[in-house]
């Protein structure tokens, strides 16, 4: 397996040197070493979710896909219990039929995993001081020694070298990556799924697992990778939270109460745009207004008189 994945790996501590290289640049090439490191991880996460940002709508299609089509699995789910076969042909068929299949709301994360393992091993390495595709020499002495709030980025919690301070910030980003992850998922179900019975729908119930079970998962890995891996995490966390935000905002899912908070805005907006009518005002006799000024009565026209012999 490492054997595949080396030249990835190379071409992420590449990619993460000519960050590094760039933002010396721009500070000065013997200055502010750390944040030059800091922001280098930061700029490759950010780098990765811009070039992830077709899979993004890709996904979010799946998974309003996958929401729609939950009360047909489960319809299928209960006909063909008995009949595994059956239910699995049945499945695909539904699939086929609607353009979309399970597997495409993972694609992000997928994709993602290798850069993700890339940077933990290039890290680890550079906490054992030993060099690793781009980083050698002087940039491995450099990273090695690189801080965020005083803590080496190289090290993590349970790091033999880690002291107080290490352990206290690690638990800091843990905190944060999983409030993020759960605020995430949060929005997502109050406000970009589509109301319906949450007893007939796989989609909402799993949603509402992954709510307690993935921050669980951040706290329990979070404590066995560095805090250069933590800084990818939780950067990754804030852009999909953010990204997310802006899609349920300005393309919401139909059905769903962002949509119908949408709809009413745009509703309201239209009302306001559209100019009132105004009728002139008509006199006793039921003809058009006249030019006169409001008030003024029209008075009896006088009889002319003959003129005298």
């Amino acid at each position: 397996m490492n054997a595949i994945l080396n030249p990835l790996y190379t071409a992420v501590s590449w990619i993460l040197v000519g960050f590094y290289n760039l933002l010396g640049f721009l500070f000065g090439s013997h200055s502010h070493e750390s944040l030059k490191w800091v922001l280098s991880i930061i700029l490759l996460t950010v780098a990765l979710r811009t070039i992830m940002i077709p899979l993004f709508v890709k996904q979010i299609k799946a998974q309003r896909a996958m929401t729609a089509l939950s009360p047909h699995m489960k319809e299928i789910q209960k006909k063909y219990k008995d009949d595994r076969q059956k239910q699995s042909e049945e499945m695909m068929k539904l699939y086929k039929e609607h353009k979309t299949n399970p597997f495409s709301s993972c694609l992000p994360i997928l994709v993602q995993s290798p850069f993700f393992f890339a940077l933990y091993r290039i890290l680890n390495g550079v906490a054992k001081n030993k060099p690793y595709g781009a980083i050698h020499g002087s940039l491995l002495s450099s990273a090695h020694q690189a801080k965020l709030f005083g803590s080496p980025i190289a090290e993590s919690f349970v790091s033999h070298t880690s002291t107080t301070s290490t352990k206290i910030l690690t638990v800091v980003m843990i905190v944060l990556m999983s409030a993020s992850q759960f605020i995430t998922q949060k929005q997502l179900m109050t406000k970009g799924m589509p109301k319906m019975d949450s007893s007939n729908n796989t989609m909402l119930q799993q949603q509402k697992a992954m709510l307690y079970i993935l921050p669980l998962i951040f706290a329990l890995m979070g404590i066995n990778v560095s805090i250069g891996v933590l800084i990818y995490w939780l950067t990754t966390n804030l852009w999909t939270m953010g990204q997310q935000l802006y899609v349920i905002e300005r393309n919401p899912t139909p059905g769903s109460p962002a949509y119908e908070k949408l709809q009413a805005k745009k509703n309201a907006k239209h009302h306001s745009s559209t100019p009132l009518a105004i009728e002139a005002p008509r006199d006793n006799s039921g003809e058009g207004a006249t030019d006169k000024p409001a008030g003024q009565r029209n008075q009896p026209k006088k009889p002319k008189k003959k003129p005298t012999k």
